[in-house]
């Protein structure tokens, strides 16, 4: 959100004029793609089957069409966690372990970086030493995201197949 108008009141608080506007281009993302969901749930099923998986397959599967199914994929299989096999007997397979992986690094594979240095307030890049009203509470809250999503493996999401 891109405040109109802020001002620091009598008490020292922070607060922004209530006229709000807001810069799509520019807004925080606190939401998972679905894209990047999809690309989760499709390494824990390559992961459970026992042979490959076609597109066909895996859209059904996931819920989605045929033809979404290669943007979900392409990332993975550029980062060497997917092998996609072409031909009648082709599909796709896992050649990772699902301990390896985080959901973090499936999120920042698909969707890039959870953090881009910009500032969740003002159109800058986020600078420390002059720091916007939301400084200290978004750096903690990004660290505890990364914290969050890194910890947790795909390997722990599948329990077992």
């Amino acid at each position: 959100m891109v405040p109109t108008a802020h001002h620091r009141s009598c008490s020292g608080r922070w607060s922004l004029a209530p006229s709000l506007t807001i810069d799509k281009s520019r807004t925080v993302r606190l939401e998972i793609t679905q894209r990047a969901d999809l690309a989760v749930r499709a390494l824990v099923l390559l992961d459970c089957a026992s042979n490959r998986l076609k597109s066909a397959d895996l859209a059904e599967e996931l819920s989605t069409t045929p033809g979404f199914v290669p943007q979900v994929m392409g990332p993975l299989v550029r980062a060497g966690w997917v092998r996609s096999v072409p031909g009648p007997t082709g599909g796709y397979e896992s050649v990772v372990r699902l301990g390896d992986l985080s959901v973090l690094d499936v999120v920042e594979e698909v969707d890039g970086p959870t953090d881009n240095g910009r500032c969740v307030v003002a159109d800058r890049q986020c600078v420390a030493d002059e720091p916007c009203v939301l400084h200290v509470a978004w750096a903690r809250a990004r660290v505890e995201l990364r914290s969050s999503l890194g910890g947790l493996t795909l390997a722990a999401l599948a329990g077992e197949c």
